[in-house]
């Protein structure tokens, strides 16, 4: 058995792709010169994102690769450990004044993918700008790299003698589901909320950014199908090292929270039903529960995602509220990921410049359900804009 848990490279079809990335929208036009420098100098800080997969016996791992990593003035897709890609893994695209980085996803999550994007970001506006900007929270070529974040993994977590927890949710198999009888054009919809009214909401309801999107999210199925008794099932995905208090890690360590909204609970009011809903998460969002699901990861490498469905939707909030000084400099950032069977709609959240940045992926082109969830922020009196619709064309594998 391997000392340390590795990322594990699946064989990638395309039912599961297992590519995420990070976009963003500046100011002025990207000069993909001064990107192309930023992307191999912080190379040195952030090694493990540079590499290309090889066999080990049977297995597939990461070894270094020392090829540039692509950085491509275009917004269409790449196929990644390919030529193409000079075999790395990861890659750069930009557009007029967006850019995008996308990663295969086993070599980790947003919580990892953020800080390097960040730093990155902070090489390219130094040069592009001519600004001195403070390096304090930057990751930046010359740091000593933390060994939580290439070392052992299980180093830090108290894991030896933790327990099974007591409380386990159990899925639902026969769930509601959004995409019957609907068209495969995988669509994006960029959506941006204030910051402040979410907030409030949150506050009123007795709910948080996960919790009130969740909620809203399940009513707007039920607008969108009345008709359905089934129990709509949301999955929110938690970040175990970051619930035991470990940030620089780019290991993925990803699990998640299974919130139930059946049908009788139509009847009860919205404070309530986010009530119950945040109630649901903190049952399951423990830092004992995350030591157990830790434990299990180091016993045994994790296995491929099932080919099944297994939510009606799911919600994943990545935790960053800024890029510091750069903050002035960046208007928008969406985290996108490829759709796989295992959820039908997929919400990801990010917050910057006091808005939260709502990336909205769904297995077919159809703005009915969409709507359905504009319908409640409507009536929720949330304002919100939409920033684009496209085609969901993230990297292939």
């Amino acid at each position: 058995m391997l000392k340390f848990y590795e990322p594990h490279l699946d064989f990638s079809v395309p039912e599961h792709q297992s590519i995420m990335g990070v976009a963003l929208s500046l100011k002025d036009p990207v000069d993909g010169a001064i990107l192309r420098w930023a992307v191999e100098e912080v190379r040195a800080r952030f090694p493990y994102f540079y590499v290309k997969a090889a066999y080990r016996g049977d297995d597939l791992v990461t070894v270094p690769n020392d090829l540039p990593m692509t950085v491509r003035n275009t917004w269409e897709p790449i196929r990644l450990h390919s030529e193409a890609s000079n075999h790395h893994l990861a890659a750069w695209k930009y557009d007029a004044r967006r850019l995008a980085f996308e990663i295969h996803h086993a070599l980790t999550d947003g919580s990892g993918v953020l800080p390097y994007v960040k730093s990155t970001m902070f090489l390219y506006l130094s040069k592009a700008t001519g600004q001195t900007f403070d390096p304090a929270g930057f990751r930046l070529p010359g740091d000593v790299i933390s060994e939580s974040e290439t070392g052992d993994p299980f180093s830090e977590p108290d894991i030896d003698r933790v327990k099974a927890p007591l409380y386990k949710k159990k899925p639902i198999t026969d769930f509601f589901r959004l995409n019957e009888g609907a068209d495969s054009i995988k669509t994006v919809y960029y959506l941006k909320l204030s910051e402040a009214q979410v907030m409030q909401y949150c506050r009123d309801y007795d709910g948080s950014p996960n919790v009130l999107i969740s909620v809203m999210m399940a009513k707007a199925a039920r607008r969108w199908n009345p008709e359905s008794k089934k129990t709509v099932t949301v999955s929110v995905c938690i970040d175990h090292k970051a619930m035991l208090g470990v940030h620089p890690n780019y290991r993925t360590f990803v699990g998640e929270a299974l919130l139930d909204f059946p049908k009788a609970r139509e009847t009860e009011d919205f404070a309530k039903t986010c009530t119950i809903a945040r109630g649901q998460l903190m049952l399951q969002a423990q830092p004992e529960n995350s030591l157990w699901e830790i434990k299990q990861m180091k016993r045994m490498l994790p296995p491929p995602s099932p080919d099944i469905a297994q939510a009606s939707i799911c919600i994943s909030y990545v935790n960053s509220r800024s890029f510091g000084p750069l903050d002035p400099y960046i208007e928008e950032q969406y985290v996108v990921t490829s759709l796989s069977k295992i959820t039908d709609i997929l919400c990801t959240i990010s917050c910057l410049n006091h808005s939260f940045f709502l990336a909205f992926m769904q297995p077919y082109s159809s703005d009915g359900y969409f709507r359905c969830f504009l319908d409640e922020l409507d009536l929720a009196g949330i304002g919100y804009e939409i920033h684009g619709r496209e085609p969901l064309r993230t990297c292939v594998i």
